[in-house]
């Protein structure tokens, strides 16, 4: 009687959700058992697994139902599968019920629906649709059902470098800053625009099957300079502990473009390495640690780490915001010795008023299947430079072959000298 009692709560909970049709049920039923499709030894279980079988629901859609849920939609959107947990809501994978296109829903959770929650989450709202950008997620739409905030993000399959490193290891070098330069082009952006992240980190960094990477995640975004005081968070410590720059921990109050580049250091060095610049330790321990103590050499984590890809993110995440490097423009333009990706035209003409030259080139790359590096215009020459561009010298072999014909010419000459003398 358990049985047939779970069955008809999950019958009822999934025709009042509209996810599938009477009929496709009764196709269900009769897969199972031809003889007696509507007879009690069906179980709920073996039914729902049926409806995953077929391609009608997915097993998050089966939870829900199990759990006695029976609405999937928000406004014009059905709600098809769960996403993941963002830093304000649960995220959803949804369908437009008329446009059939496929996007992500961050929805604020009721529980969290606070006034600061929502002021907050309006604020992400705000951001998103003033940013558009190849290297950030793009804001579709947003809006108000019933009690329940919502706002509509473009879908973008993948992965996040967090979850892609805790699968697969460390990246190289390569691959790692093929990434953190895509990232960076997203983030000089929106700095240009007069807005901080606060909140780089792995988790949020989409990366797609063709390591097109996006940066998403902008609700802890705040505004630079004049617009900073009229943020909610002004003041406040924002963002995750692992990846906080020391001058946001020590002055919240002055927010700067500096906070991102630290932060996209850190995610640099775990990507290279599979750890957090500072493991263990409660929160106040870690921003102790990132603005006093210095994080284990990279080299340790990955030995395929040269010495200047490490050098690269010791400037990035230097504590002193005033020796770091100091835009994400310039991030892109350190990196480019390790990917393919040309600078973008404008971020180059930049860059071209402000830095003298460009970086060096990778000596001496491990990874025979790597991105060659970028070539380069010639930088200022080292003293090794000027010997190997200076006027050639003589072979010493061919010198000593000709030794003798020059001593025959001295002599003979000197002889010659004599006679007319005499």
């Amino acid at each position: 009687m358990a049985n047939a009692s779970n069955r008809v709560q999950f019958e009822q909970c999934l025709l009042a959700s509209g996810l599938v049709t009477e009929e496709q049920l009764e196709e269900a039923r009769v897969t199972l058992n031809p003889l007696d499709p509507d007879g009690p030894s069906i179980t709920g279980r073996e039914l729902a697994d049926q409806l995953i079988e077929s391609g009608l629901l997915n097993a998050w859609q089966v939870q829900q139902l199990f759990e006695g849920r029976t609405r999937f939609t928000l406004g014009p959107y059905r709600i098809v599968d769960s996403i993941g947990q963002g830093g304000m809501g649960q995220v959803f994978k949804a369908r437009h019920s008329l446009m059939e296109r496929i996007v992500a829903v961050k929805v604020l959770p009721l529980a969290k629906s606070t006034p600061d929650a929502i002021d907050s989450f309006i604020h992400e709202i705000e951001a998103l649709a003033s940013l558009q950008h190849p290297r950030l997620v793009k804001a579709l739409d947003a809006g108000y059902d019933g009690n329940v905030y919502y706002l509509v993000t473009e879908y973008v399959p993948g992965i996040d470098l967090r979850k892609m490193v805790r699968r697969d290891g460390p990246l190289s070098m390569y691959a790692a800053a093929d990434i953190i330069f895509q990232v960076a082009e997203g983030l000089e952006y929106a700095h240009q625009a007069g807005f901080i992240h606060r909140d780089i980190k792995p988790a949020n960094v989409l990366v797609t099957p063709e390591n097109e990477a996006k940066l998403l995640d902008l609700g802890l975004a705040g505004p630079l300079e004049d617009a900073a005081n009229k943020d909610p968070r002004f003041g406040k410590v924002c963002g995750t502990a692992d990846y906080l720059s020391p001058e946001h921990i020590r002055e919240p109050w002055t927010p700067m473009p500096a906070w991102d580049i630290y932060s996209l250091g850190c995610t640099l060095y775990y990507a290279v390495t599979g750890k957090v610049p500072f493991p263990g330790g409660s929160t106040p321990e870690k921003a102790r640690a990132h603005c006093e103590l210095r994080p284990l050499d990279p080299r340790r984590l990955n030995q395929q780490l040269s010495d200047a890809f490490v050098e690269l993110m010791a400037d990035m995440m230097a504590k002193d915001a005033s020796e770091r490097i100091g835009s994400a423009a310039e991030v892109m333009w350190q990196l480019s010795p390790w990917t393919k990706r040309p600078l973008p035209p404008e971020i180059e003409a930049r860059l071209a008023a402000s830095l003298p030259v460009l970086p060096p080139g990778e000596d001496n790359p491990s990874d025979p299947d790597a991105i060659e590096p970028q070539a380069a215009p010639p930088s200022i020459p080292t003293e090794h430079d000027r010997d190997s561009t200076a006027r050639p010298r003589m072979h010493p072999l061919i010198l000593f072959a000709l030794l003798p014909a020059i001593a025959v010419t001295i002599a003979m000459s000197l002889w010659s000298l004599v006679k007319w003398l005499w």
